[in-house]
């Protein structure tokens, strides 16, 4: 409330002025607090001061950040998932390149194979039907001069050995034979039957004088290893069955010689035979 005198001008307070500025969020000297009831405390008026704006208040306390550690199980398993992506791939694209050349350089390619072929030119000649029984030079042959009669290639078991002659003959058709030593143990025997029953153009047969366990043969190629579970056995049959014909994969596999035993000079083509007993 303001005095006025006769007469004169209004007269103002005097603010005298103590030469220090003001705190941060202090009032300055002179000014008059919005409310005092409840500053400072919460749910204060509209005029009470808000908590940690300054003054006698506590300063605000800068939030302190919690470095936690990085969770190192779900980054492996990306990385592994990624890693096992990258692999399918990769085996997917060389099966396809490995499909995509000529069946003659896939056959080479596996470890261990004979070609014969490359030796004996003879070999890709086909049709030099003899009778009687013949001389070969690999054991079990791979090629040659045969009797005119084949043996029957539908997937067919045989428990005993078969005639040279006969089985070159299929071998012409496209065949791919499997011989192995009589004494080679029956759980051995089971996989390769597993491999080779009904499935047209392969046969199996025990084989007298092998010097590796286990023979394969297709027309002008030999693999010989140790054991049935030898992965390079499906690698053959599955690069020169048919493949390996010299007369296409239309010659005939069934209609040939079920029996076991010495040649059949007088078996004719497409005249089954009977097993011997």
């Amino acid at each position: 409330m303001s005095i006025s005198t006769p007469g004169g001008p209004e007269r103002r307070p005097t603010v005298v002025s103590t030469g220090k500025k003001p705190a941060a969020g202090r009032p300055a000297a002179g000014d008059k607090p919005a409310a005092k009831a409840g500053a400072g405390k919460p749910g204060a008026g509209k005029g009470g001061p808000r908590p940690g704006a300054g003054g006698k208040g506590r300063k605000p306390v800068t939030p302190v950040k919690v470095s936690q550690g990085r969770s190192w199980g779900p980054i492996a398993l990306f990385a592994a998932v990624g890693v096992l992506a990258v692999a399918i791939i990769g085996i997917g694209a060389w099966s396809v390149y490995q499909g995509a050349q000529p069946w003659q350089k896939r056959a080479d390619a596996i470890n261990g194979i004979v070609d014969l072929r490359k030796k004996d030119k003879d070999l890709l000649k086909g049709g030099q039907h003899q009778p009687g029984t013949l001389k070969y030079e690999q054991s079990p042959p791979v090629g040659g001069p045969h009797n005119q009669a084949w043996q029957n290639c539908m997937g067919d078991v045989y428990d005993a050995p078969i005639a040279n002659e006969h089985a070159v003959h299929s071998l012409e058709h496209g065949t791919v034979w499997i011989t192995y030593r009589p004494d080679l143990p029956a759980d051995q025997v089971a996989k390769l039957k597993s491999k080779v029953q009904g499935k047209e153009k392969l046969m199996l047969s025990p084989y007298e004088g092998l010097d590796k366990p286990i023979s394969l043969q297709a027309w002008g190629f030999q693999l010989k290893v140790d054991n049935a579970d030898d992965g390079r056995i499906d690698e053959f049959i599955k690069t020169l069955r048919v493949n390996a014909s010299i007369e296409g994969p239309n010659a005939l596999c069934d209609q040939g010689i079920t029996a076991t035993g010495a040649v059949r000079d007088n078996v004719q083509p497409n005249m089954p035979e009977q097993p011997t007993q």
